[in-house]
């Protein structure tokens, strides 16, 4: 894996790396917080380094998709993340209208 300017990973590396590496068992994706890529991003990049940020536009470039949960974010390659439901369509549909 080619590294960026300054020797380390480019973000772009070290988030898929993350994935691969600090997702369990059964699971596609990892969570920004529980799997420890937050800690882990400001300790590899330094204390002003912004996990947010990165993964934010990684997701605008198509690079990853982020899928909002409780306390962080899931962070998935693409074509791993599962759809999304359509919560509106289902209440309705209990709802009986």
């Amino acid at each position: 894996m080619a590294k960026g300017k300054n020797g380390k990973l480019t973000e772009e590396q070290f988030v898929l790396k993350a994935i691969e590496t600090l997702g369990k068992a059964g699971f596609r994706g990892i969570h920004s917080v529980y799997s420890g890529f937050n800690s882990a991003f400001r300790k590899y990049y330094g204390e002003g380094a912004d996990p947010i940020g990165a993964t934010t536009r990684l997701s605008k470039a198509g690079t990853i998709v982020i899928a909002y949960r409780r306390g962080g974010v899931m962070i998935y390659k693409p074509g791993e993340a599962p759809e999304a439901k359509d919560s509106g369509s289902e209440a309705l549909a209990k709802m009986g209208v």
